[in-house]
């Protein structure tokens, strides 16, 4: 599941859900007919609420839900009628895990359909629910207490709705999730470290209103997509993030007001694509050791307190086709820097280069006291005098 979600990560646009897993789903079923149509053996009983226990307890949450809708513009669930809830829409049955024989709901997406609607209780029936996709609506309150009973849910998209409240830590009893899209909702308050502990491959936590210190734990985490851009985030980036390097390929935390220097850990990401670290509150210099982000493409670190040189080892990147570093107080950069498909030096203190800042604005940031950072990254006090 490692795609590319930066393009719309923090605009508030329709969120994109991965759907090639409910295409396996209806692929399964289509397969499964049409070889008993060909065996010309006699067709079973189709299965509904009428005749499986495990439909009928999908019928009661599906019904629940139908019950929570309180508007239903586009009538997505006109059709939620009668013991048959495989036809109903938005609903995907496939055989369950535990038997073969017997269908039961997989999937439910009902994503871009402008739903009202709060979370019944009854959710927790749809104990065999892989899928649940949920994003572009109007869902408001808090995931329900039954939530950890979807102990086999692997994607779960709730973005672009209304969603109060703490962070919904029954998240973290979801055993078999791997996909997490809770973003441009109205969640606050911190975020658990453990999130960062659990087998995760992607992580949408933006436009949100969580305030949070990123913990020493971030990098334990396995995800490939990580994305916590317009937030409140407090503290530095940890050093941990080194420990992502095999597996982290898109790392967005743009808008956050990080305050820190960027560790030299960030350089060991040699699976990072896209990094954007632009609109946060970084000091000090380029790390040399981003010279070895080999299949970095997209760069963005504008809008910040850096300073110094542009590492020429950056802009010899193979694969780097965009570079963005404006509005930071730069005071060199190496030629091929310009020889980047997109680059933007704007607002820096380039001699010779078009739309810097004034001198004057340059000199005084230069006679500032350089920013200390401690082994961690992060802003410390600087070191005492030497005594002699």
């Amino acid at each position: 599941m490692a795609m590319h979600f930066h393009r719309m990560k923090t605009k508030a646009s329709p969120s994109p859900s991965p759907p090639p897993a409910l295409v396996v789903l209806a692929a399964l079923l289509l397969l499964s007919s049409a070889l008993a149509t060909v065996s010309g053996q006699p067709q079973p009983q189709p299965q509904t609420a009428a005749n499986n226990p495990r439909l009928q307890r999908a019928y009661v949450a599906l019904q629940a839900l139908k019950r929570a809708i309180t508007d239903d513009p586009k009538n997505l669930t006109k059709n939620w009628c009668g013991p048959d809830v495989c036809s109903y829409y938005g609903v995907f049955c496939a055989a369950a895990p535990d038997d073969a024989h017997t269908l039961t709901v997989a999937g439910l997406d009902l994503n871009h359909g402008d739903l009202a609607a709060t979370f019944p209780e009854e959710l927790g029936l749809l104990s065999d629910l892989a899928l649940l996709h949920l994003n572009s609506n109007r869902f408001s309150g808090t995931f329900p207490e039954s939530l950890p009973k979807l102990h086999l849910l692997h994607e779960l998209d709730v973005s672009n709705n209304r969603l109060s409240g703490g962070f919904p830590n029954h998240i973290l009893c979801l055993p078999n999730v791997k996909y997490v899209d809770l973003r441009f909702n109205n969640l606050c308050g911190p975020v658990p470290p453990a999130i960062f502990d659990k087998q995760l491959d992607a992580l949408f936590l933006n436009d949100n209103h969580f305030e949070f210190e990123l913990p020493e734990n971030f990098g334990n985490s396995p995800a490939s997509v990580v994305v916590l851009a317009n937030l409140k985030l407090k503290g530095c980036i940890p050093t941990s993030v080194g420990k992502m390097a095999g597996t982290l390929n898109e790392l967005v935390v743009l808008n956050s007001g990080v305050r820190s220097c960027i560790p030299q850990e960030v350089g060991w990401l040699r699976e990072l694509t896209v990094l954007d670290l632009s609109f946060n509150e970084l000091q000090g210099m380029l790390p040399e050791s981003m010279a070895g982000m080999h299949k970095l493409e997209q760069l963005d670190v504008a809008h910040n307190e850096l300073w110094g040189h542009i590492p020429e080892g950056i802009c010899a990147l193979p694969s780097l086709r965009n570079f963005t570093y404006s509005y930071n107080y730069f005071c060199t950069e190496p030629g091929r820097c310009l020889d980047i498909r997109r680059v933007d030096d704007r607002q820096n203190c380039i001699a010779g280069r078009p739309d810097q800042r004034p001198g004057d604005q340059c000199l005084a940031f230069l006679h500032r006291p350089p920013p200390h950072c401690d082994e961690h990254g992060c802003f410390g006090h600087p070191p005492p005098p030497p005594h002699y």
